[in-house]
């Protein structure tokens, strides 16, 4: 991408000297925030394949396993609008490298880190620093670019988005070859301090001298709506599905989180105006996007668990291992915009997830002794079924919208992703946990091994003869169960999506914006 030096004042911003222009490098502007998108982006998923030598390390549970990876996810997900506004109200710059010294501190500390629980905490802090620095990045790009260049360097922006994920996984799995999990930190550290040089130097300061006063009510009532909803599902596996306090917990998140949408319809300046989900439209992509990524998330976190602790795989193979999906994902990315134009937006979509829902399904038959073309066969038409579902899901979301609203789709579908992720690694890891748990027959195994094998697959792979053997089957039993419920899951959102989203001429409705993966593939 060529791009120039621009002299620029963003429209509706001041910049750090107010009424001054600034004469700003864009190529320099967009490298810097594609590093520090990579950085908060890869996080998200690239300590999944170093949880077998985690587990091993620091004695961590499943369901400690759960929360080390999902506490990131979740409370990311939780303050990304409240974050973003903070940005947009009080500076863009001055957000991202907050976020990324938070994000980098806490890595670093985490390096150090001895236990499950110290992870467990400190995951959740860089997870602060990404909500604050992923909103950055792109109101920065939007608010710093000319119109000529905008679009080309939000499509880049797209496609690190779409990308660090599964370089994130290859670049841990790699560096497992020869160091601990301690290492995915260090390229947190390493990306961090990258980033805050390159926007002290290149990146402008810009805010929305008009942005309302942020929304406090309603950030804390998310948060502690969705905080409730996801320790109570995590924690199920340990206190039982039916006892009280996993569904007090269940009932009472939900009805908190209710009563954010009851306070957001009467809030004067509400952080996320629930009035727009009127449009069925916005609603049907949103769902889609939360359904892919609470099922994508979902598969990695226990994927990645068989595939080294079942199949026996390194690190660095078990992330080679999925790269079958993207490489189906990102060409179907490419022809859908074509295949909308022709069968229409509704059609691409719901075939999309029903593709999702037959890999899914297919995954889930997968043993303790299956080749790995029984997977491949799997990860085909769930990479596929993304790639079809995304872009007009995503065009869904931003046509439900007028084009002064833009910023807000763009806001709906991240949350609708984060949101989705973090319920799937909590619903789909606890299910296979609690299968795992019920299937385990440790008959004549000393009690303290029991015990161990009984907490953490991976102690018990780690474990050898009967025990190992038994914990490969109970393991995959559970990934039987987990995953067909993630396939159900993505059935009912494609019947929803069918009666939700418009029919109307074929392509009518993906004509604006191509979505996050198609335009990673440009």
């Amino acid at each position: 991408m060529s791009v120039r030096t621009y002299l620029v004042r963003p429209a509706g911003s001041t910049t750090s000297r107010p009424g001054a222009s600034r004469r700003v490098n864009t190529s320099a502007v967009l490298a810097v925030v594609c590093i520090a998108l990579g950085a908060v982006a890869a996080a998200m998923a690239s300590l999944n394949v170093a949880l077998p030598d985690l587990a091993r390390s620091t004695g961590a549970t499943q369901t400690q396993l759960e929360w080390v990876i999902d506490a990131y996810s979740l409370v990311f997900a939780a303050l990304l609008l409240p974050a973003g506004a903070l940005g947009d109200r009080y500076g863009r710059r001055r957000a991202l490298i907050a976020g990324l010294v938070i994000f980098g501190g806490a890595s670093a500390a985490a390096m150090t880190a001895t236990s499950a629980n110290e992870l467990i905490g400190l995951r959740g802090v860089i997870g602060l620093g990404a909500a604050l620095v992923m909103p950055a990045t792109l109101s920065t790009i939007t608010g710093t670019f000319p119109p000529a260049q905008r679009t080309r360097a939000v499509s880049v922006w797209a496609a690190v988005a779409g990308g660090a994920a599964l370089l994130g996984l290859l670049c841990t799995g790699l560096l497992l070859q020869w160091f601990s999990w301690r290492s995915a930190f260090a390229v947190n550290v390493v990306l961090a301090v990258a980033a805050i040089a390159g926007t002290a130097v290149f990146v402008p300061e810009s805010a929305d001298p008009d942005a309302p006063r942020l929304d406090q009510a309603g950030a804390l009532l998310a948060v502690a709506g969705l905080t409730a909803l996801v320790f109570s599902i995590i924690e199920a596996p340990e206190a039982g599905w039916t006892a009280a306090r996993t569904l007090d917990g269940i009932v009472g998140g939900l009805a908190v989180l209710a009563g954010f949408v009851i306070w957001e319809l009467r809030a004067a300046h509400p952080m996320l105006d629930v009035r727009h989900f009127r449009s069925r439209r916005l609603s049907a992509g949103a769902l889609s996007i939360f359904i892919q990524f609470f099922a994508f998330f979902g598969f990695t976190f226990v994927c990645l668990q068989y595939l080294q602790g079942v199949r026996g795989d390194s690190p660095l193979r078990a992330a080679l291992s999925v790269l079958p999906l993207a490489g189906t994902m990102m060409p179907t990315a490419r022809i859908t915009p074509k295949l909308a134009a022709r069968f229409g937006a509704r059609t691409v979509c719901v075939t999309g997830l029903v593709l999702v829902a037959a890999g899914l399904a297919v995954i889930s038959r997968v043993g303790t002794t299956s080749p790995y073309w029984q997977l491949v066969a799997g990860l085909i038409p769930l990479g596929a079924g993304m790639g079809a579902a995304m872009t007009p899901a995503t065009a869904a979301i931003t046509e439900g919208l007028p084009a002064a609203q833009q910023g807000v789709g763009s806001a709906l579908n991240d949350l609708s992703r984060e949101v989705g992720g973090a319920l799937g690694i909590a619903v789909i890891g606890s299910i296979v946990t609690a299968v795992y748990r019920a299937n385990l027959h440790l008959a004549g195994v000393p009690a303290g091994l029991a015990s161990k094998a009984r907490g953490s697959f991976a102690l018990a792979i780690h474990a050898g003869g009967p025990v190992k053997a038994t914990a490969a089957t109970a393991f995959t039993d559970g990934i039987h169960t987990g995953l067909l419920y993630a396939a159900g899951a993505a059935l009912i959102a494609a019947v929803t999506v069918a009666v939700l989203l418009p029919g109307g001429l074929p392509g009518q409705h993906v004509t604006r914006g191509q979505g996050e993966l198609a335009s990673a593939t440009r």
